[in-house]
């Protein structure tokens, strides 16, 4: 018999490669090629520099541009987009099938080795995907509205507030960021249910809680008429193209309606 918590990582991995992570020990040392995701947030490891310089060089490729001709801002937004998505895919996969956290992991808990063109990999400690299976969290459809605002609102301020301020140090407004984070909250529900239909409405209360929190009520709309989602920021990747003339993104504050 698979025990709870192989079944759960298994259950969320099967959403999609965003979705999908590894485990790992509380507390552990990472083993190569893991590395604490945390070093993303310090400024001194220069590891978001070097993942913005890759992301800059790969915008730039697709263009057929020298990577100078790429702001570093947009590739800045560009990156902090990818790793929030990456983040919180797997925390709302967790939501939408049993709950959300009350104590979400810290950017020091997860582990990750980075690539680029995809998903890179990402570990969450054991104990934690455990605290999901066997309840030690936060229902999203029955603990009340308060309970699930405080979880959602632990994540955001907790590794998601630090990705937003590490990315910030590259002249990215804040503004862009926290649209980032609400876009990749939006995108993981629209993931989930176009993965399991079945998991539509516990993904979306998830995300609701999330977009209704401080941080992110202002980042978006949702039309009442059929709950589309658009954001109220660019994350700025129209403009890695030459004459800043590429196309922008379905949510983009910049679609016309």
């Amino acid at each position: 018999m698979t025990e709870p918590t192989t079944a759960l990582q298994e259950q969320v991995s099967a959403l999609g490669p965003f979705f999908t992570f590894e485990t790992h020990a509380a507390g552990s040392e990472p083993l190569a090629p893991w590395r604490k995701l945390s070093e993303v947030a310090r400024v001194e490891s220069g590891v978001l520099a070097e993942r913005v310089a890759s992301v800059r060089a790969a915008l730039a490729a697709s263009g057929g541009r020298p990577a100078e001709e790429v702001e570093l801002r947009v590739a800045a937004s560009v990156a902090h987009l990818g790793l929030v998505a990456r983040v919180v895919s797997p925390l709302l996969g967790l939501a939408a099938l049993r709950r959300l956290l009350s104590r979400p992991p810290t950017l020091d808990d997860l582990r990750w080795h980075s690539g680029l063109g995809g998903a890179f990999a990402l570990s969450l400690p054991r104990e934690t995907v455990a605290a999901v299976a066997t309840g030690d969290a936060v229902a999203t459809g029955d603990a009340g509205p308060v309970a699930g605002a405080g979880a959602a609102g632990a994540l955001l301020e907790g590794p998601v507030r630090d990705l937003v301020e590490a990315v910030a140090a590259f002249s990215v407004s804040r503004r862009i960021l926290w649209g980032n984070v609400a876009s990749a909250v939006n995108g993981a529900a629209a993931g989930i249910v176009s993965a399991a239909p079945a998991l539509a409405r516990p993904a979306r209360t998830a995300a609701l809680l999330m977009l209704r929190q401080p941080q992110l009520r202002d980042a978006h709309t949702l039309d009442p008429r059929n709950g589309r989602f658009r954001r109220r920021s660019c994350c700025l990747i129209y403009r890695a193209a030459p004459d800043a003339a590429g196309a922008v993104c379905g949510d983009c504050v910049l679609v016309r309606r």
